[in-house]
């Protein structure tokens, strides 16, 4: 990373300031378009062709690289002529393409069921009908069979075939195929087929030993309770196994991953020839990480491969990716060098070499190209605040930047990697979509739109860096108040996130979002911090909060505060915060310590005490609260009641199933004992967010709260 001063604006740009008044109308965003930019549906590669194609005037249009010359490829009414020939109802849109099975066929999504589409023949065959109830669903296209669940139980189904459950036994409290450890540790399937389709791995997890948490429906006519399986940190936890089902012979056999019985299962990988089953085993503690390889035949335990330690935390998030075309070799992600790396390992756990390195985020694997001689991956190597795409050549590690573009990318290559369809943004620029060869060079402009909203009144944004005490460049956004005076004092909108996993600051069109802007439309200045805890920083940077949530935290987030103050136009009387979640636990936490800076706040579904969260990512960062006593104590929010002082509102939904309602709930019984007063507002139909046309209510209340008490 270069070396930065203590304050280096990155650049200041002028997001299409013009002379127009208009400014957002909060409705508009939940139900007109126009406030969100061009985009081209469905814009993808045909398999093993330099053939791209999206949807073009309701139809699915068809153009070979490097040309952009388009041509219709599949029409609507050619879609629907095959539809109706089969008895299926007609489409107003052309339907969803899941799956490619030639450059002349594909599987297409609609009304709850697979078909199969032939282009040259014009023929369309029904394939499989998914059940209404189904969840958790895991496609095999190449194989025609599909997993899913309903309920507890796991099914599989061929094509066109009558569905079979694969558990046996149905438990209370256990579930199959479903996502376990509540989704932490890049977990996002419950069940895994393996190459061949012979097999299907699937989590089986117990949760008859969590204690139920209630949650209350109150749309019933008697209002109905909804039990939630909610292991707290310290508390007892579910207990997970891995089977293995064999789709020709029906049986399962279960990977004997050992005890003790609540460690996590992580990294599920299926070796290429599908001998073997690899499973990362995760201490409760998640300092220590086993990475196993198990026969597939019989769940008997093979080898331990490697391990990973780290006295904070270990935090597996990838599979193992297998070189093509090699059944020994695999690519690994890790963050034991103190960043987020490709590591290429053999089949006997040595490691070959660390492929990547420096002081930079390997975000996240892209794939192969078709030789198995370059890997691809998102990286913010060349600027911390964009994502890019990159290619290294696994022989001589030449790393070579594709996303050449300052900015947010989200690139596909095709199949072997000659080119790619690169669409991005930053926040000079609402949306560009090109086609690139292998050295990134434009090729064709597939779509710009530099005009976006340029009716309206948009606020200036800059970026820029700061540091902390320690030394760590912290990235903030600011954005001015339309018609900006200098010689004017203004009042301040902080909002904050703070925790884990998160990234606000981001070179993107609308960085922040609507909300934000509207807030800096109405007169604020709007500001965003990214400090210590936050990801794509390096393992120290984000890791260093362990043990002592809402504390470095609190403390880079005033190095932004001492900035503001410093600047001119800035009213110092005037400050407000506002955040969710982690950043509801931060708003309240900045609002209690220091009420003399912060007028008003307002924090939604905040957590209050961590001893009342969930066990996987509770623990990771406080361990248990016998572990650590003094850092829940100093955390917890229910100790700094005594602080409350000017205007706070608290919001949650009423049944939110991952900050708990208990969370402000006890915050409320606390200040009511303590003499204190703030404001509450519940959303009785919600969960952890307030999502849909909602949203629109809860904006105008925040709005309104910080207009009224932060004159």
């Amino acid at each position: 990373m270069r070396k930065q001063g203590v304050l280096i604006v990155l650049f200041i740009l002028s997001c299409n300031v013009f002379s127009q008044d208009k400014i957002f109308d909060l409705k508009d965003i939940f139900t007109s378009s126009a406030m969100y930019p061009q985009n081209l549906q469905q814009l993808q590669w045909i398999p093993n062709t330099h053939d791209y194609v999206y949807i073009k005037d309701n139809n699915l249009v068809k153009a070979t690289a490097p040309s952009n010359k388009a041509s219709v490829f599949v029409s609507l009414t050619d879609m629907n002529t095959a539809l109706e020939a089969k008895g299926e109802k007609s489409l107003k849109t052309f339907p969803v393409i899941v799956h490619w099975t030639s450059s002349q066929s594909f599987y297409l999504k609609t009304a709850g069921k697979i078909m199969h589409y032939q282009i040259d023949k014009k023929y369309l065959e029904v394939q499989t009908t998914i059940p209404e109830q189904a969840e958790n669903i895991e496609f095999d296209y190449k194989h025609t069979q599909l997993a899913y669940t309903i309920d507890n139980d796991l099914y599989v189904m061929a094509f066109g075939k009558e569905a079979k459950r694969v558990n046996v036994s149905q438990s209370e409290g256990v579930k199959y195929g479903h996502i376990v450890h509540r989704n932490e540790f890049g977990i996002e399937n419950g069940s895994y087929w393996s190459s061949t389709g012979k097999y299907l791995a699937f989590y089986r997890m117990d949760e008859s030993m969590v204690d139920d948490y209630p949650l209350v429906n109150t749309t019933t006519r008697m209002a109905s309770l909804q039990k939630e399986k909610y292991p707290m940190a310290g508390l007892t936890s579910h207990q997970v196994t891995v089977g293995l089902y064999n789709a020709e012979t029906e049986k399962i056999v279960y990977v004997k991953t050992g005890e003790p019985l609540d460690q996590y299962l992580t990294s599920v990988t299926w070796g290429p020839d599908e001998k073997y089953i690899f499973i990362g085993i995760l201490n409760r503690a998640q300092n220590h990480l086993l990475m196993n390889q198990y026969d597939a035949s019989n769940g008997n335990f093979v080898k331990t491969l490697f391990e990973e330690k780290h006295n904070r935390y270990v935090e597996p998030s990838d599979p193992l990716y297998f070189l093509p075309n090699n059944n020994t070799q695999f690519l690994w992600v890790s963050q034991k060098s103190g960043w987020k790396h490709l590591h290429l390992y053999d089949i006997n756990g040595s490691e070959i070499k660390q492929l990547t390195s420096g002081n930079w985020v390997m975000k996240s694997f892209a794939g192969f190209d078709t030789k198995g001689q370059k890997v691809f991956f998102t990286s913010n190597k060349d600027e911390i605040i964009g994502n890019k795409l990159y290619s290294i050549d696994l022989k001589t590690g030449k790393i070579i930047n594709i996303s050449l573009e300052a900015g947010t990318h989200i690139v596909q290559p095709s199949f072997d990697g000659a080119f790619y369809i690169d669409k991005y943004t930053n926040i000079a620029l609402p949306i560009a979509i090109v086609l690139k060869d292998a050295k990134g060079t434009e090729k064709v402009s597939l779509l710009k739109d530099t005009t976006f909203l340029s009716q309206y009144n948009l606020p200036e944004v800059s970026m820029g860096v700061l540091k902390n005490e320690n030394g760590d460049d912290l990235y903030y956004r600011l954005i001015k108040p339309i018609h900006f005076d200098a010689t004017h004092r203004y009042p301040v909108f902080v909002y904050v996130y703070g925790g884990p996993h998160s990234q606000l600051v981001t070179n993107s069109w609308l960085s922040g979002g609507h909300f934000l802007h509207y807030m800096a439309q109405k007169g604020y200045i709007v500001f965003t911090l990214d400090n210590r805890g936050t990801s794509n920083r390096g393992f120290e940077f984000e890791s260093t909060i362990h043990r002592r949530l809402g504390t470095v935290e609190v403390e880079d987030q005033m190095v932004g505060v001492k900035f503001l103050k410093s600047l001119p136009y800035v009213d110092t009387n005037r400050f407000s915060v506002d955040g969710w979640s982690y950043g509801g636990f931060m708003t309240i936490t900045l609002k209690l310590q220091y009420p003399e800076v912060f007028k008003v706040a307002t924090a939604g579904g905040p957590v209050i005490d961590w001893k009342y969260y969930e066990v996987m990512y509770g623990e990771r960062y406080m361990d248990t609260p016998d572990e650590n006593p003094v850092g829940y104590e100093k955390s917890s929010l229910l100790n700094q009641i005594e602080n409350i002082d000017g205007h706070l509102l608290i919001i949650h939904g009423a049944e939110d199933a991952t900050v708990v309602w208990q969370h402000s709930l006890q915050f409320l019984t606390q200040a009511i004992k303590a003499g204190k007063q703030l404001d509450y507002f519940v959303y009785p139909t919600h969960e952890h967010n307030v999502r849909g046309i909602d949203r629109l209510h809860l904006w105008n209340k925040i709005e309104n709260y910080h207009k009224a008490f932060n004159r």
